[in-house]
Order: C-alpha cells, then structure tokens, then sequence
C-alpha cells in the first residue's frame, strides 16, 4: 500500500494542501475546527511527514550545530537540553560540537566546518574577533550567543551589565562595602566578562564605592578549581572582603568552598552571588544566590532566528506543498512572529541582523540572604 501523501490528506479532509502543510507546522492562523478535522485525517490515513524528502528538496540536511566552549560546563549543557528541546519542534537535528575557546575551531565552526552537512549554526564565541564575522559570503546562517561581536550576523544574550549592576546592587544593599569581583577584568573589550565587570563597577559607582583595581580578581579558567584556587589566594594575601561577585556559578561554587575551609561564615562573614542559576547552586551548602538567564528563551529565539535564516538563505520563493511548510514561514516570516516578543517579522526579501535581549532575574538563595527567597 502507497504511502499517503499531503494531497491525500487534503483530499480526505477536504481542504487544501497549504492548510494541510499550516496544521502540521502548527501555524496560528488555522481554525481549531479545521485543525481537528485535519489532524483526524493524518491519524486515520497513517500520514508522516518524509522529513528527510522535505529537507533534500530545499537543499538542506535538517542538521544544524550547536557549538559551545566546554561541554562539561553546566550552563552550556543545560543550554544544549534547551536548544535540541526547541529543535525538535521544527524536526530539526542538533550536532553539539565543542570548540575550547580556540579561535581556529571557531573559525571552523562559521564556514560550516568545510562541508555542506549542516543547514546553520548557533555559536556561543569566546576567541573570535569583529574581523572574524565581517566576510562571511557563502558561510551557513549563524546565530550567535553572548556578547555581540559586530553587526552582522543575529545575535542572542541577556543583558550581562544591568545583570551584574542589579547583582552588585543587591550585595551593596545588604551593608556589603568591600566587593570583590571574581573573574571580572578591566578591560573595554565586547566580552561577556568584560560586560558584567563593567556593570560590577557601576553599581560600585553608583553607591559611591571607590573601585579598586584590586578588586578585580583574575582566574585562568570559569571552572570551580579557579574560583577556589582565586579565593584562596585573596585570603593568603590579607586581601579584606565581605561580598564576592562571582562571573560564573562554577566560579562561585569553588569559592564556597575555599571560604569554608578556611572557617568564613556565608552569608555571615561573606556574601557571594554567582551568574548562570546552573542545578549545583540549587543544592550547595549553602545555596547559591545567582543572576538565572532564561535559558528557554535564549534557546527559543536562537532556533527561531536560524530556522528563519535557513529558509530565506535555501528556499526564498517557497518550497513545494508535501514539505509541509506553513504559508507564513516564506520569506524569512516566522509562525510564531509576535507570539512571546521572540520573533519579529521582518517582512519579505528582509536581510537585516537581529539583536535579541532576552529575561534575566536575580534568584535570592542562602549564600547572600541566609534562607530561601526570590
């Protein structure tokens, strides 16, 4: 027996193809009456979608790469979950490709790794320079993560200087006057470490704290053994401190440590706070308070971003009906435009880069508040 086709469906339904195509890509603007009668027809005739037939008649793989700095940091392995959740929906599969901050495997990564096999990418850099993303002529779409770069590919964070100024704020509100900036660097670079330490430093600012270069605490990774061997070397020194921003949650969970060996009270004697609200924090002694990126929504609008960036770049003048692609994808519109300030639509032919600011919040736990609260 034939295996059923979109037209089969139609006809069984008794509505058209592209009404087929908008319920199966649960497009917005279809009836639920319709999209009943629809989905009743796929279930009785036994219809899928030949995903595998849609992505090679529009040129592509139905693969795109997620390419992060370290896989066994916790942040971009919850990240990860996030994102291959998000690409499911759009029957995509993810490629998860670890670079190690290397700028030559993040040059690698950007021209589709010398090979045709991925439809996009979704690079969260640390090594590359705004010079790396100027010429980027016939390279696979690209998402980035963190700090923008440049203009010219879209590009996701949250806003890592208002996050780390409401951080530091919180600490100073707590009586803290000697704030110490784990990880921070004083620099003017476009870094994520550059942004939260000059957030850090306006809230110092703010409050009419002098900012001490000493303050800033150097560390030769974002790994816990950093943030245990930098504390432990700011009390070898007599170096006096009553609160520690911490540039990341490995960062801060290595100086809890380091601060309980050495018999310092948190949050009695020391305030810490970290970034990333990653699953340890929740269950140290004590728990760690943290800036929580929305990583859903980060992962959300990246897919969202690229997918866009895929169809306009492989099929700008639409594809054919039993590729199941909703009305309102063509030409670069997304279905779920509008819905959630994630997407915009930025009308047909529309080549311009997107900036997407996404939530943070500022999660209140043991390690500066002494009991649980937000």
């Amino acid at each position: 027996m034939a295996r059923p086709r979109i037209k089969d469906v139609a006809r069984h339904a008794g509505v058209s193809e592209k009404t087929v195509s908008n319920v199966i890509n649960d497009y917005a603007h279809v009836s639920d009456r319709t999209r009943t009668v629809v989905r009743a027809s796929i279930e009785q005739l036994g219809y899928r979608v030949n995903l595998a037939g849609r992505h090679l008649r529009k040129g592509r793989t139905g693969i795109i790469a997620l390419v992060v700095p370290e896989l066994d940091i916790p942040y971009f392995a919850e990240l990860a979950r996030h994102v291959i959740r998000e690409a499911e929906k759009c029957s995509l599969t993810v490629l998860i490709h670890q670079s190690g901050a290397d700028r030559a495997h993040e040059l690698a990564a950007l021209a589709g790794f010398g090979s045709t096999f991925v439809d996009g990418i979704i690079l969260s850099p640390l090594a590359l320079t705004a010079d790396d993303l100027r010429d980027r002529a016939g390279f696979p779409p690209t998402v980035l993560l963190g700090e923008l770069l440049e203009e010219g590919a879209d590009h996701v964070a949250i806003d890592n200087e208002r996050a780390a100024l409401e951080a530091t704020r919180h600490l100073i509100s707590l009586g803290r006057r000697t704030v110490l900036a784990v990880g921070g660097i004083d620099a003017s670079g476009l870094g994520t470490a550059e942004a939260r330490t000059r957030g850090y430093r306006a809230a110092l600012a703010e409050a009419g704290i002098a900012h001490d270069p000493a303050a800033l605490v150097p560390v030769d990774s974002f790994r816990m053994p950093a943030g245990a061997r930098a504390v432990a070397r700011v009390l070898r020194d007599g170096v006096r401190f009553d609160a520690l921003l911490c540039l990341n949650d490995q960062l801060a969970l290595g100086a809890l440590r380091t601060l309980y060996e050495h018999g310092v009270r948190v949050p009695e004697d020391v305030a810490v706070i970290g970034f990333d609200d990653v699953e340890g924090g929740r269950f140290s002694v004590p728990t760690l308070s943290t800036v929580a990126p929305d990583k859903a929504a980060v992962a959300k609008v990246a897919v969202q971003l690229l997918r866009r960036r895929i169809e306009e770049s492989t099929d700008p003048d639409g594809g054919d009906p039993d590729g199941a692609v909703p009305e309102g994808a063509r030409h670069g519109a997304d279905p779920d435009a509008g819905r959630d300030g994630v997407v915009d639509d930025a009308g047909p032919g529309v080549q311009s880069t997107q900036d997407r600011i996404v939530a943070h919040r500022l999660v209140l736990r043991e390690s500066t508040e002494g009991h649980e609260g937000h």
